[in-house]
Formats: structure tokens, C-alpha cells, sequence
């Protein structure tokens, strides 16, 4: 199998040299600076100067960008990826991408008979060095399955997730819910060490509470997902009174909460709607409505499957 590889960054440098490690060391590579490809050409692969060089031979192909505009230069350019790739070979781009620039990309790399997968990684820069990263992929199953063993030789979990573009609405729904989280965190620990805390003393305190013992996607299964809203784990009307007295505490101290604040309005528009009794997790469903979309349905037996799934697997692994 010939491969090639663009893009020889922090992420996809450390994915390249995964590649080579794991039975493939003659890849053909191209970056806009050739001496990060010296590790690599020192292990077996070779150069190409533009990326049409890294593609004319390749079956398969594989780019690691830092967004949309490089991604569509390496693939669109005079010199891309488009005009040299073969008929019947693969473009796998791991770049965090735009769904609508992978939809478009995907039907002008069909029209050529070449198949586009999106396959944005997740793992940071750690999980790059180690190979513990795991790739959403979409586009052609078929095609995924063909290459499946090579992406497991760059990261541990690849998994196929849906149409084209699909891989990309993970990524960036992935990464914005990281985001939120990290500013949500810096807010409620402004206010606790304002308050008075340690803030070591603070995080220790919170791990070993409900939230902190238990992965942050897990809970969405309880009742989020499923929407059994009765009878409640814990109730509305209890959150929107915690969530109160914790904003009075912040402007005692002056301490600004924007992420509070809007939680709690969407717990008092929900608590106004008459659900006070109800779990607290219905407050949830107010966002779905504004966006138009009805409460989520999913099968619990279906969603205990998949938790035991991904802890079995976590079991082998530490094994």
C-alpha cells in the first residue's frame, strides 16, 4: 500500500511517525516546512515537493491542516491533491474541518472517482505522541473499513459515525463543549476562591461529589437523552435554588457570572412552565425547543449497551 502524508505538524507529525512505526515507514510527505519531515525521511519515507508529488502514486492520502483554507489549498491548489490522486484511491482528512466544506470537497474528489473521507482526531498532542487518539470518520463505510487498519496504526480508536461531514459536526460539537466547560470551571472557581477557598481544597472537594465521580457525558444518558423526566433525580426546583443562591453569593463579591446567569434563566423559564417537580435536566429540553428540535427519545436499554460497550473495551485496554 502506498501512503501519503501532508501536513507535519505537532499532531500530524506524531500521526506520520505512528504510520511508520506501525509497518509503513516508506510514506511519501510534503510539508510547507521540510524540516519537520527530517524524522521521518530518516526512518524510510521520501519527499515530495508539492502535494500532487505525495499523491500521483498514492492509494491512499492523509492530511493534517490547521483548518478549512489549508485544507482546501493542499486539495484545490494548482499543485493539489485533485488533479494528481488516481481513480479508485482514498483521501482520509483529519483536519478539524468545516461539514460544508467536506460536503462540497467530497462530490468534486466523487466526480473524479476518488473517495473523501473527514476524519478529525481527537487526543491532543499527548495522544498523538502515544497513539491514544480516536478518529470519527464519515463518508464511504466500504472505503473506511478498507483503511481502518491503517488509521488504528496512527491511534487507537477509529470509529465510523455517519455520511460525509458528519465526523467534522463531532469534532466541532466536541471541542465547543470542552470550551464551555473550561470557562464554565473558571467562573465557578473565581467565585469559590473569592468566596473564601483554597482552590486546590476546591477542586479536591468536587471530585468527590456527584458530578465530579462520574464522566460528564455519561450523565446525558439518565435523562437528557431519553427524556424520563419522572420521577426526578434531583428536582428543578432544588437546582434553580442552588443556582440562585449561588448568583447572590457572586454579587455580594462582585463577582462576575455570565454562564451562571444564563443557566439560571433557562432554569427559571422552565420552572415557569410548571415543571418544579420535575428533574432538573428538563431545563435542557427548553434549548432543544428553541433550536426546533422535539425531546430526544433514545432507548435506554440501547444507551446501557453502549456504556458497557466502551467500559469493557476500557477494561481490555488496562489490561
Amino acid at each position: 500500500m502506498k501512503i501519503g502524508f501532508i501536513g507535519l505538524g505537532i499532531m500530524g507529525g506524531a500521526m506520520a511517525a505512528n504510520l511508520q512505526k506501525g509497518g509503513h515507514p516508506d510514506l511519501v510527505v510534503n510539508d510547507l516546512r521540510r524540516d519537520l519531515a527530517e524524522r521521518h525521511l530518516a526512518a524510510g519515507a521520501t519527499w515530495g515537493d508539492t502535494p500532487a508529488d505525495v499523491a500521483r502514486d498514492a492509494d491512499v492520502v492523509f492530511t493534517s491542516l490547521p483548518g478549512p483554507p489549508e485544507m482546501q489549498a493542499v486539495a484545490l491548489g494548482p499543485n493539489g491533491l485533485l488533479n494528481a490522486m488516481k481513480p479508485g484511491s482514498a483521501y482520509f482528512d483529519l483536519t478539524s474541518n468545516s461539514p460544508t466544506v467536506v460536503r462540497r470537497l467530497h462530490t468534486q474528489f466523487a466526480e473524479r472517482g476518488i473517495s473523501l473521507l473527514d476524519s478529525p482526531v481527537s487526543g491532543g498532542s499527548e495522544g498523538a505522541k502515544t497513539g491514544k487518539l480516536a478518529f470519527w470518520v464519515s463518508g464511504d463505510e466500504a472505503v473506511y473499513k478498507q483503511y481502518e487498519p491503517v488509521l488504528t496504526k496512527m491511534g487507537d480508536r477509529a470509529m465510523y459515525v455517519g455520511d460525509i461531514g458528519s465526523g467534522s459536526i463531532i469534532k466541532l460539537v466536541h471541542n465547543t463543549a470542552g470550551f464551555i466547560l473550561q470557562s464554565a470551571m473558571a467562573e465557578v472557581f473565581a467565585l469559590g476562591t473569592k468566596a473564601g477557598m483554597d482552590p486546590v481544597d476546591l477542586w479536591h472537594a468536587i471530585r468527590q461529589g456527584s458530578s465530579g465521580r462520574r464522566r460528564t457525558f455519561d450523565r446525558l444518558t439518565d435523562q437528557f437523552l431519553t427524556n424520563q423526566m419522572d420521577p426526578p433525580s434531583f428536582a428543578l426546583k432544588l437546582a434553580h435554588k442552588d443556582v440562585t443562591l449561588a448568583t447572590e453569593l457572586a454579587r455580594e463579591l462582585k463577582v462576575p457570572t455570565r454562564f451562571s446567569d444564563l443557566t439560571l434563566a433557562d432554569l427559571t423559564e422552565a420552572m415557569n412552565r410548571g415543571w418544579a417537580d420535575r428533574d432538573c435536566r428538563i431545563a435542557m429540553n427548553v434549548q432543544l425547543e428553541h433550536a426546533g428540535i422535539e425531546p430526544f427519545e433514545a432507548d435506554p436499554a440501547a444507551l446501557k449497551e453502549l456504556l458497557a460497550q466502551d467500559a469493557a473495551q476500557e477494561a481490555s485496554e488496562k489490561r
